[in-house]
């Protein structure tokens, strides 16, 4: 506390964002720049390591000499506080300057001209700072805190997103949030689930997160939040960010959440910018809030993709301008909707009930070019089979593309084959950087090397890497599932590997059948076709690999993931598939 105490002055006459920026990490990493140090040190009984080092001892004499010439050569910098300065406050001293006193206050005419002096640039501002840092503001980054708080009580954590918005959940944006009584643009984020549950889609009120300048002077654990900023660069080996206006900020343990961007497709990253603006990449809130302003006006609304997202939007967009002269057309290059992973027979279904929504279905239909209407009244989108739609505006939803440009930059090692940032069974990339949420390629000890972009997956990873960064070191061993809704009348869950081109035995009943399930062939999808409901009311898709379940698609069926993570975890070989009608009963 003493050699931090003579530091206070001298950080605070520093101007230049160098010198500054020694002395905050000095600050942040006291006896040899290491917390993790500090607390060892503490813990060793006398004569073994338990005092200040050498290089502690020196740093504070020259830095007293220095804060006691500038002191009484000019008068102008305050003095010493007579309680030693605590590390929040000489941090954040650095960042906001010492409340004006009788002794600090300089002439009205100095502090007039100071006025007057133009802002300075960010670049040359003094440093941020703090412990915990976590890059990204998503649902990843917000769990990070509340794993990080649960081990660290007192815990100061610096959250930076690129978004304006506070962190917040996705999967409203493309369900709930399109199916609600008040489709008027003043209805915000609230929603009703659908058990007629009142939500919102934040974590947390933007209210109770402080700033990044505030975040040192809290008192106990607090959480700063740093809206509408991109990190430019990562240092890892001197624990340092740069943020996109120049600005640096100190690191003790650093969380990449930087999740993906929506993928776009050949045609249309090549197109005039006139068509480039009729384009929508439906990710963010920003992105939810024009797409609902466009349906309202627009007379065509084309989707191209017929997975998760593009189906949802599909049936969302559908719902929200019934009644309206709005026509919902979505195309893709598949044999139908969510062909990609459900197996043929229900997938052929589940393209039923998209178009039995309003949706106006095009499958194996390929965008190959697109052009403007001669009247500049919308896009012409060519397809590779001949056809033609013209829309006055676009949604794409053909995937995502994780954001792991600041990894590169930094020299972390990312996975060549299925995107993002590799990670260890503590989601560790290097010491004290960690990586959750979209762009974190994991191990899976049942399943192999994975990286998964569903909700459920970022609230167990982010919050583990949190626990992680406060000291728990434990192993990422969570089977993550996925929901996707087609409205409020068709809702499925997913867990583990499921890709359609794997053999699949599905189990099925009636809606509101007491009777027992049936199986459907593993391989043979003329069979399941042809089964006698072909409503497929509720049921369970089992997906195989050796006859082991690798995955499952639970269909109208709730309460049973655990069962689900546990018949995949003990990954046992059903070589009657006779017997995976035991496994739920539906």
């Amino acid at each position: 506390p003493a050699t931090q105490a003579t530091m206070m002055p001298v950080l605070r006459c520093l101007r230049s964002a160098p010198a500054a920026t020694v002395m905050a990490r000095a600050v942040l990493r006291p006896n040899g720049f290491s917390r993790r140090q500090t607390r060892l040190n503490a813990t060793m009984p006398s004569g073994q390591g338990g005092g200040l080092p050498a290089s502690a001892l020196a740093l504070g004499a020259a830095t007293f000499g220095t804060a006691a010439y500038l002191f009484f050569s000019d008068g102008f910098y305050p003095k010493l506080p007579s309680t030693p300065s605590t590390l929040a406050n000489v941090v954040a001293d650095t960042a906001i300057p010492a409340p004006a006193t009788a002794e600090t206050t300089s002439s009205s005419k100095q502090a007039a001209n100071k006025a007057n002096e133009p802002a300075q640039p960010a670049a040359d501002l003094p440093p941020l700072g703090a412990v915990y840092v976590i890059v990204g503001g998503g649902t990843a980054a917000f769990f990070a805190t509340r794993g990080i708080q649960e081990r660290d009580p007192v815990a100061k954590i610096l959250i930076i997103g690129e978004e304006q918005e506070a962190p917040y959940m996705r999967p409203p944006l493309s369900k709930e949030l399109w199916f609600r009584e008040d489709a008027s643009a003043d209805a915000g984020f609230d929603f009703k689930d659908w058990n007629g549950k009142q939500r919102n889609i934040y974590h947390q009120d933007k209210a109770k997160y402080c700033s990044a300048e505030e975040l040192m002077q809290q008192s106990g654990s607090a959480v700063a939040l740093l809206c509408g900023h991109r990190v430019t660069s990562l240092d890892v080996n001197n624990k340092e960010l740069t943020l996109d206006n120049g600005r640096a900020v100190l690191f003790e343990r650093c969380l990449i959440a930087t999740g993906g961007r929506p993928k776009n497709i050949p045609v249309f990253e090549g197109a005039a910018q006139q068509i480039k603006d009729r384009v929508v990449l439906f990710r963010k809130a920003e992105d939810f809030h024009r797409l609902h302003k466009l349906a309202q006006s627009s007379k065509t609304i084309a989707i191209v993709g017929g997975g998760f997202l593009g189906s949802e939007l599909a049936v969302g967009l559908a719902h929200n301008t019934k009644g309206t002269d709005t026509k919902i057309v979505q195309m893709f290059p598949e044999a139908g909707n969510m062909a990609k992973v459900l197996p043929e027979y229900l997938c052929k279904w589940t393209t039923d009930k998209v178009k039995s929504a309003g949706v106006d279905v095009k499958p194996e239909s390929r965008v190959v070019a697109a052009e403007m209407a001669v009247d500049g009244s919308g896009v012409i989108l060519s397809l590779d089979n001949g056809g033609a739609v013209q829309a006055d505006h676009v949604v794409v939803a053909v995937g995502l593309e994780p954001n792991t440009e600041l990894a590169k930059s930094a020299h972390l090692e990312t996975d060549g084959s299925k995107g993002g940032i590799l990670v260890n069974a503590e989601l560790e990339a290097r010491t004290d950087v960690w990586a959750a949420g979209d762009v974190a390629s994991f191990f899976d000890v049942t399943l192999g090397r994975r990286r998964e972009e569903h909700y459920d997956h970022a609230v167990v990873s982010g919050r583990l890497a949190g626990e992680n960064m406060a000291g728990a070191a434990k192993p990422y061993t969570h089977q993550s599932m996925f929901w996707s809704d087609l409205g409020p009348e068709v809702e499925y869950q997913a867990i583990g590997i499921v890709d359609s081109a794997l053999p699949t035995v599905g189990v099925w009943a009636k809606a509101d059948s007491p009777t027992p399930p049936t199986p459907t062939p593993a391989t043979d999808d003329a069979a399941a076709t042809n089964a006698e409901d072909p409503g497929y009311g509720k049921g369970v898709v089992f997906y195989m690999r050796d006859d082991r379940v690798i995955g499952m698609v639970l269909w109208n069926v709730y309460g049973k993931i655990p069962a689900a993570r546990k018949v995949i975890r003990d990954a046992k070989q059903y070589h009657d598939k006779r017997e995976l009608t035991k496994l739920f009963q539906l």
